[in-house]
């Protein structure tokens, strides 16, 4: 592949204006090392870069592409949206038609406020919590990520695992005192936490995939006891669906493991790509919001015009609402293309005398380069980072793009094809046997 030399020249005028030269800071490279490449323009599964290079791209904004980029029907509806009005800061039938269909498909929402980000809908939901129970505490677990909210950015995966300091600087230690951070797919300590603050824990919050810190999966049986003493105890339990919700399954993680949380965060799918998030549940929680309720939450962008024209025109290609959860041919088929994707970099790594181990769930996956089942942030952390460095390096140069992280989820869209999937395996058969 020929030098990415107009990235490079993006990167070092990027560093003068933007801290880090990125937006966002996974998106520099340093958990991998070199420099970024800038992108022209993505399309379906692949993305180019301003030098001329195309990727087959596994990332997919981090999740929201299920549909891979600029789908056509995505962008005639954003269009049109735009047409009559980019944001109004007024009720609008979209926002409406948005909520129905995600009331109508997530099994525990009944009511739901829409916000912009993942993290806004995380705050939200701990804050409703709170005011809800009227407790202080909460319960989370190592390796999840729910955003940069201050009282929940302790021991978070994601780009905070990169940086090498999962508890951020400028975090009073006040507000993280209310939090418990315990491990993740463990019942013990969540029994011991409850009987060392009796009445005090509003609610337990968590990925039900936690797809922050690579990929893992909840162990059989743990969600039911999570939803059991949660209930017992007056707790509520939130699931983060930020990254699961119309991913895993049309409903969520909570229809493909028959779990019903109290609250629900949504964002990425639901938003087609643009800037989105929603916080959703049983009624009676969710009337605990202003202006039906003392807990107050609010936003200019909320319901935007276009994000909910983009996240309708997703949800309806997606076929939620024209399929059963059971029997829709949309996710049958990235089950498939997942199932592929696996069993080939299984053989090719186990071909290679790698080791590795996979994680997947649907469209969503993990990789570590270690020989141990990855069940929690533990067994996460044991993954040869030097290795998946050049494993990282290596498919890029193959024209695979991959998420700059050892410790972020890679994920399928209905773009994707076998023949993308036969051309990344054979990459990475050849890859693997370098690194």
């Amino acid at each position: 592949m020929k030098a990415r030399t107009g990235s490079e020249q993006w990167f070092a005028i990027a560093q003068r204006y933007l801290v880090g030269g990125v937006n966002s800071p996974v998106r520099a490279f340093r958990a991998v090392g070199g420099t970024p490449f800038f992108v022209e323009r993505a399309e379906g599964c692949r993305v180019w870069d301003v030098d001329g290079h195309a990727y087959i791209d596994y990332v997919l904004t981090w999740g929201p592409a299920i549909l891979g980029h600029a789908h056509p029907r995505v962008v005639r509806e954003v269009q049109a949206a735009a047409a009559r009005g980019t944001s109004f800061g007024i009720p609008h039938p979209g926002e409406v038609r948005l909520a129905e269909v995600v009331c109508r498909c997530v099994p525990s929402i009944e009511k739901v406020r829409l916000c912009n980000s993942g993290t806004e809908a995380c705050m939200t939901a701990v804050r409703l919590a709170r005011g809800f129970t009227g407790r202080d505490k909460i319960i989370k677990f190592a390796g999840c990520y729910h955003g940069h909210v201050d009282s929940l950015l302790v021991k978070a995966g994601s780009g905070a695992l990169t940086f090498g300091h999962p508890d951020s600087a400028g975090i009073p230690q006040d507000f993280a005192r209310h939090t418990i951070v315990l491990p993740y797919n463990e019942t013990e300590p969540v029994k011991s936490a409850f009987a060392a603050h009796p009445g005090e824990i509003a609610a337990i919050i968590l990925e039900p995939v936690a797809g922050n810190a690579g990929l893992f999966v909840p162990r059989p049986g743990w969600l039911e006891f999570l939803r059991e003493i949660t209930a017992r105890e007056g707790a509520l339990l939130i699931f983060d669906e930020v990254m699961t919700g119309f991913r895993v399954a049309p409903g969520g993680a909570q229809q493909r493991y028959g779990i019903r949380p109290d609250l629900t965060t949504l964002g990425k799918v639901i938003g087609g790509g643009l800037p989105v998030g929603a916080v959703g549940g049983r009624a009676e929680i969710m009337d605990c919001l202003a202006p039906s309720g003392p807990v107050y939450q609010a936003g200019t962008l909320s319901g935007n015009p276009l994000a909910t024209a983009a996240g309708l025109a997703t949800l309806e290609e997606l076929g939620v609402v024209a399929h059963p959860p059971e029997d829709n041919p949309v996710y049958h088929r990235l089950e498939e293309l997942g199932a592929a994707l696996e069993q080939g970099l299984r053989e090719a790594a186990r071909s290679a005398g790698v080791p590795l181990t996979l994680n997947r769930c649907g469209s969503m996956f993990g990789l570590y380069f270690t020989d141990r089942p990855v069940w929690n942030l533990d067994d996460a952390m044991t993954s040869d980072r030097e290795r998946f460095r050049r494993f990282f390096h290596g498919m890029l140069e193959a024209g695979v793009y991959l998420a700059p992280s050892p410790f972020e989820a890679g994920f399928l869209s209905t773009a994707h094809g076998e023949a993308e999937v036969e051309s990344t395996v054979r990459a990475a058969a050849e890859v693997l046997r370098r690194v």
